[in-house]
């Protein structure tokens, strides 16, 4: 992490988060602009945004189309809903098709020169858009947002199985109220507390703390300290340097309960959380409609906030003190976040902060 993009987050993070620390009112970050990312369902394709605020933009084109949808898709698809983006990451889209006897059916967008597991072998859109940049990066859609596919003559439906009779899609991003974070007491038993303008919202509990980093493929297409990917049965956080790998993921006790991820309760690389009340899995705010991947370093989006509101921020205290940037941890270290006993995830923003009516 550079230093200016550690002093411009500095920045707005302290003028958001100023008056929650010194008991004033809050100031207000609910929803944000929308905007709409277009994509040519065939070789040669644009892809572009469509935003009020940033005009249209070709962000890159469609190097080749599916030829199939995936199913059985990854197990955490079947919490999200038909016809909107299920997972988003510096390096890979999906997009939940359908729900069949339980398992998700997807179909993929992916940066060039990757593969995403997830994806398969013939169920994903190439694009020439390098990963973590893009709608992999700065226009990432959030978990949940809507896709209305396109047939010749305008037709539209928000869902199908055959991919090849749709000429286009569009993925209708619209930002919602979240709050300004999430802290994690990084410990069993450790309290999940959403920070909202009203004031603390205890979310639930954890059940295994995170220690270590891992391997998660990914995690060198971002930076230290931000979010590589969320869908409704992960937050994977990346605390390796881009170039390189290593991180670890948050996942819901549902989730941890899946019998691919066994792991999780072996290994030290996971933190699994359990919900007060009801579940985790697919909602609000963790695991749907809030974490971005957000702006790379080189990247903007229309003015200071958005550019750099937008981008994922997650702190850690070690040993009870200060809050800090999340240490660097590459590869896999089993112990290497041992020392975190909190750990803070800010949601990202795209308006200037404003205080709410009646404060200072």
């Amino acid at each position: 992490m550079t230093g200016t993009f550690r002093k411009a987050a500095a920045v707005f993070v302290l003028l958001c988060l100023s008056s929650i620390v010194y008991g004033e009112t809050a100031c207000a970050l609910a929803g944000g602009a929308p905007y709409r990312i277009v994509l040519e369902a065939f070789p040669g394709g644009d892809i572009t945004v469509h935003s009020e605020r940033a005009g249209v933009i070709r962000l890159g084109k469609v190097l080749s189309v599916p030829s199939s949808t995936r199913w059985p898709a990854f197990t955490a698809s079947r919490w999200g809903n038909p016809g909107t983006v299920v997972a988003t990451a510096v390096n890979a889209l999906h997009i939940l098709v359908d729900i069949e006897k339980g398992r998700g059916r997807t179909v993929s967008i992916l940066p060039k020169e990757t593969f995403a597991p997830a994806s398969g072998e013939t169920a994903f859109f190439l694009t020439d858009i390098p990963p973590g940049r893009g709608i992999f990066g700065a226009w990432a859609p959030t978990v949940g947002s809507r896709v209305i596919w396109r047939k010749a003559g305008n037709h539209s439906g928000e869902k199908t199985t055959s991919i090849q009779a749709f000429q286009s899609f569009e993925i209708v991003v619209t930002p919602e109220e979240t709050p300004y974070y999430v802290e994690i007491e990084n410990r069993p038993g450790g309290r999940i507390t959403a920070w909202t303008g009203s004031g603390p919202i205890v979310l639930g509990r954890v059940v295994r703390p995170v220690a270590g980093s891992g391997r998660f493929g990914g995690t060198q297409f971002q930076e230290v300290g931000r979010i590589r990917a969320n869908h409704p049965g992960v937050i994977d956080v990346s605390t390796s340097p881009e170039g390189i790998v290593g991180g670890f993921q948050i996942l819901p006790l549902e989730h941890a309960a899946s019998p691919e991820m066994s792991s999780a309760w072996k290994l030290s690389q996971w933190l699994v959380a359990a919900p007060k009340s009801g579940g985790f899995v697919g909602r609000k705010p963790l695991f749907s409609s809030g974490f971005v991947p957000g702006p790379s370093k080189e990247e903007k989006l229309w003015d200071v906030w958005s550019t750099y509101g937008r981008r994922s921020l997650v702190l850690a205290r070690i040993l009870g003190g200060p809050w800090q940037w999340m240490p660097e941890a590459t590869g896999r270290n089993d112990t290497a976040l041992k020392g975190i006993t909190h750990l803070r995830l800010y949601f990202p923003f795209t308006e200037e902060p404003q205080k709410t009516a009646g404060s200072n």
